[in-house]
């Protein structure tokens, strides 16, 4: 078990989660309790970098939903960057990769 690890930084264009470890039923409420305090103005965009995501679970999609909600109602867009492979598959199969913007890899167009 990869316990679960969130940073935040600020980019040029908005606030980055950088998430690591597990986003599964155990954790993921500290992504869903994070997600209000985060700052954002129209225009910006919200990052979640799961380049170090270990594994995620339907909790932790439902917390990616949720940032993505609070990324609209400030009129904001929201982006997963360096979405690995398994995760991908599942928003695919699923079909949020059609409501995510999705950066799969390990390129992330936010690193410093």
């Amino acid at each position: 078990m990869s316990p679960l690890k969130i940073t935040t930084r600020d980019a040029a264009d908005g606030p980055v989660l950088e998430i690591s470890g597990e986003l599964d039923y155990a954790n993921a409420a500290q992504l869903r309790d994070l997600i209000p305090t985060v700052g954002l103005r129209p225009g910006q965009r919200l990052t979640l970098d799961l380049g170090e995501m270990a594994f995620c679970d339907s909790s932790g999609i439902t917390a990616m939903i949720a940032a993505r909600s609070h990324a609209h109602a400030a009129q904001a867009d929201v982006v997963l960057a360096a979405v690995p492979a398994h995760t991908l598959r599942v928003l695919r199969i699923v079909g949020l990769d059609q409501i995510f913007a999705v950066e799969a890899g390990e390129e992330t167009a936010t690193r410093p």
